[in-house]
């Protein structure tokens, strides 16, 4: 019996009407007519549907290299007879615009448009010891594919700098994200008052391993000339790499959450280390106690352009920003962060107060041995979607009161 039936079965299936096509539907073209698409996929209605029919329009409309992307659908035309069906062509040509023909019958066409299509974001902020930088930002989006931009940063002010930056996105492969680039900038060195200007050309990439561990690697050559009593320039290279482990779900205001990184750079023949540390601690109502500890250090002299800076809103508030600098440095800073608006607001305000202490120490020198520097004071700052303002005044012990400002606007 059971023979009979599979029998039957078979005998069904094999006088079953095979597919075919009955109709052709496109969709998201506009300079492109259809007719003329129709031809590029060489299929008609009445044509039989086969199990490679999806691939090969698909590869023909590639082939082409008129779209931007092309997905190729399979319908069913019909709930009662399932051997009926539509094929769905959905094509991306990437922007268009309208141009006029000056012909009476026809006076407009659609065209695509050619060339890179630039998006432009104004730049403005203020760092502690440089001042206003201002300028402009232009983006080419999807310039090397999707999940890509190249970008041109132009900004004049605290620092001059003109680059041409790639920043990329990927899917699959060992690393997740690639950037790099060449440009020129020139700032003023807060300690030594003279410019410092660099030609760069760097490399970089990261991979993300889970949802709270980062790493990197990058490499570099710089052009530097750092102006003395003669005009110097310096040729040195630099590789590198990084662990970033960060558990904050908002970096601009975090909660009961910790970052950590450990960087190592060999630089202009140096071997360079960078340590930091900074914890959260959520107490009652929105207010958070946070910490930081930040230790750089060299296994020899480094160049004075290369060597860190101490004072200012990067390390030691009460002292300006290149009160000191050293082959080492080392800083802590405890602060008690108060929020006074809602969380759920547009934009929050808040005020802190703060300990910092820091220290820098030339290569050959005991940390044990060095006199350290604090800073006491308070702040009121504004953070939003796309800008953040501090303002700090604080008190270094043995010296004087000082107003440190620190602004960005980022979109």
């Amino acid at each position: 019996m059971t023979a009979l039936v599979l029998a039957a079965l078979c005998c069904f299936a094999a006088f079953q009407p095979g597919e075919t096509i009955v109709g052709v539907q496109i969709h998201g073209n506009t300079a492109t007519p259809d007719d003329e698409i129709h031809r590029m996929i060489g299929v008609e209605a009445g044509a039989p549907f086969e199990p490679g029919t999806v691939d090969a329009v698909t590869a023909r409309l590639r082939a082409t290299k008129r779209f931007e992307s092309v997905q190729v659908l399979k319908r069913f035309a019909s709930i009662s007879d399932p051997s009926q069906i539509i094929l769905v062509v959905i094509v991306d040509e990437g922007p268009v615009k309208i141009e006029t023909t000056g012909d009476p019958d026809r006076p407009t066409r659609v065209v695509r448009t050619g060339g890179p299509h630039l998006l432009f974001l104004p730049v403005l902020n203020f760092e502690d010891g440089y001042g206003f930088t201002y300028g402009a930002r232009f983006a080419w989006p999807d310039a090397v594919g999707k999940r890509s931009r190249v970008a041109f940063p132009l900004t004049w002010g605290g620092e001059k700098r003109a680059a041409a930056e790639l920043d990329k996105t990927l899917e699959h492969g060992p690393l997740t994200r690639v950037t790099g680039g060449l440009g020129v900038s020139e700032r003023t060195n807060p300690y030594y008052d003279l410019d410092d200007t660099r030609v760069r050309v760097w490399a970089r990439g990261e991979r993300e391993l889970g949802r709270r561990w980062r790493a990197g690697a990058n490499v570099g050559w710089q052009r530097v000339s750092f102006l003395t009593t003669n005009a110097t320039a310096d040729l040195i290279s630099q590789a590198g790499g990084d662990i970033v482990f960060d558990t904050r779900v908002d970096p601009t205001l975090p909660r009961n959450a910790v970052y950590a990184r450990a960087a190592y750079e060999h630089i202009a023949g140096a071997n360079r280390a960078d340590l930091e540390a900074r914890g959260y601690v959520g107490l009652f109502g929105q207010m958070v106690f946070a910490v930081r500890v930040q230790s750089e250090m060299a296994d020899r002299t480094l160049p004075p352009y290369l060597k860190p800076l101490l004072g200012g809103m990067a390390n030691l508030r009460g002292f300006a920003a290149g009160t000191d600098v050293g082959d080492a440095l080392t800083a802590a800073s405890g602060e008690l962060v108060v929020p006074l608006t809602s969380p759920i607001g547009f934009g929050r305000i808040g005020v802190s107060a703060f300990v910092d202490v820091a220290t820098a120490y030339d290569h050959g020198e005991r940390l044990a041995d060095q006199p350290w520097k604090q800073g006491v004071g308070g702040s009121v700052w504004l953070t939003a979607a796309f800008f953040r303002i501090n303002l700090a005044v604080a008190h270094g012990m043995g010296a004087s009161t000082r107003v440190h400002f620190g602004a960005s606007v980022t979109f």
